[in-house]
């Protein structure tokens, strides 16, 4: 049998309780890292509970953007799980829905405020 195939999306979203700066275009640099360690401690934890939990084998947050004159940072993340017949179907409304629901309509990640129309699921 075929490994099942790994299928990716990507999940966009703003922080407006996170000043952008310089150092968060910088995939090195310490504050990247934590932050995007912390991204990924909030996101994995919502996505795992999601109708794809099951399937859902991790994001990476691949970069951070400047928004509303720095005052806001813009959070690109590649989403991945497994695409096979036993596991539930990937389906982004959905999923954008239950995201939605489990962040408060889209204002609460954790201890960040998100822009309520930012929250943006491609697959």
């Amino acid at each position: 049998t075929l490994p099942p195939a790994v299928r990716s999306f990507t999940l966009n979203f703003t922080i407006t309780n996170l000043q952008f700066t310089a150092d968060l275009t910088m995939p090195n640099s310490k504050k990247f890292k934590s932050t995007a360690r912390v991204m990924y401690h909030y996101v994995d934890s919502l996505l795992q509970r999601s109708s794809i939990g099951s399937a859902y084998t991790g994001c990476k947050v691949t970069a951070f953007r400047s928004k509303k004159d720095r005052h806001h940072t813009g959070v690109d993340a590649i989403c991945s799980y497994r695409d096979e017949p036993s596991d539930p179907k990937f389906n982004r409304v959905v999923v954008y829905h239950e995201l939605s629901n489990m962040t408060k309509g889209i204002t609460k990640l954790g201890h960040y405020s998100l822009n309520s129309q930012s929250l943006y699921i491609d697959g």
